[in-house]
């Protein structure tokens, strides 16, 4: 994990619409003064590094998939909260929903380089019921 040698990709659901159909929100994350739980943007905080893409769009949210080129805590979450689109369902950095009793956020795709074998592994998981619901 340290190497930076996993690729991670996410699929989420935030609320609205995003202006920008693609990009990267490079955005320093620190721990919020006086909490050991919540993250915030903040200069003095780590380089952290989200690629996204829409993958659909809604009424008033939309599917979108992330590339983390850093792995900070709660950093899918913190960015988008930060652009005024916090994932749907997250309680900590947005809203509840009635739509969804979670933030909706899903791991579906890891993939590195084998130490051993030198070749490329892939690993894909269904994005879960309830998010499938809302698409």
């Amino acid at each position: 994990m340290h190497e930076n040698i996993f690729q991670k990709e996410y699929l989420c659901i935030i609320e609205g619409i995003l202006d920008k159909k693609s990009g990267m929100i490079d955005l320093p994350i620190a721990r919020k003064p006086g909490s050991i739980i919540e993250r915030y943007v903040n200069s003095a905080g780590q380089s952290s590094r989200t690629i996204y893409k829409v993958v659909k769009e809604f009424e008033n949210y939309s599917l979108v998939k992330c590339i983390l080129e850093t792995g900070r805590t709660h950093q899918i979450r913190v960015h988008f909260s930060h652009i005024g689109h916090p994932l749907l369902g997250d309680t900590l950095y947005g809203n509840p929903s009635n739509l969804i009793s979670r933030q909706a956020l899903h791991s579906y795709r890891i993939s590195f380089i084998h130490p051993i074998t030198k070749k490329e592994q892939s690993f894909t998981c269904s994005l879960p019921q309830d998010m499938q619901n809302l698409i």
